[in-house]
């Protein structure tokens, strides 16, 4: 870029700028097929996917809505129309807070922890195929460390 770089701050070297090019084509094309794996293989989304690990990964297999949407980094609204299309499959079970009556819990039922088990492998491999097939030699550890260090700082 020919902008002036602002005072103290360093331009990005030829390899920063590779690198950052790279992992903003990858927040874009990963999602999307990973998803694209799920619902060929699957017929389900990665929405979907998310939603039932959460759940099968929470004390009980349950959890409050609110959270569930953090936890699969969806608005409240969308998660409360996943997880009603979710229950109507018999995969959740949405149920009232019982120390809070406003809330809502989403459950995850045996169905649905059945049907997770059953696009578990299918997610496997297009996660393996799609990610750790390239990584080779890196030092995992530390590449989820500054990942997860990026990641905060949004």
């Amino acid at each position: 870029m020919s902008a002036t770089t602002p005072a103290g701050v360093l331009p990005l070297s030829a390899e920063e700028e590779a690198v950052m090019r790279a992992l903003g084509r990858l927040m874009l094309v990963l999602p999307r097929a990973l998803n694209h794996d799920l619902e060929q293989g699957q017929r389900m989304t990665a929405s979907e996917y998310s939603v039932l690990r959460n759940l099968s990964e929470s004390e009980h297999g349950l959890m409050r809505m609110s959270e569930l949407a953090q936890a699969c980094d969806m608005s409240l609204s969308g998660m409360t129309r996943l997880a009603a299309k979710l229950e109507s499959h018999g995969y959740v079970q949405r149920i009232k807070c019982e120390d809070d009556a406003r809330g809502w819990n989403a459950v995850l039922t045996e169905k649905g922890l059945a049907r997770l088990r059953e696009a578990w492998p299918t997610h496997l491999a297009s996660v393996r195929r799609r990610i750790f097939d390239h990584l080779g030699d890196l030092d995992l550890q530390s590449l989820a460390k500054a990942l997860n260090a990026i990641a905060g700082e949004a």
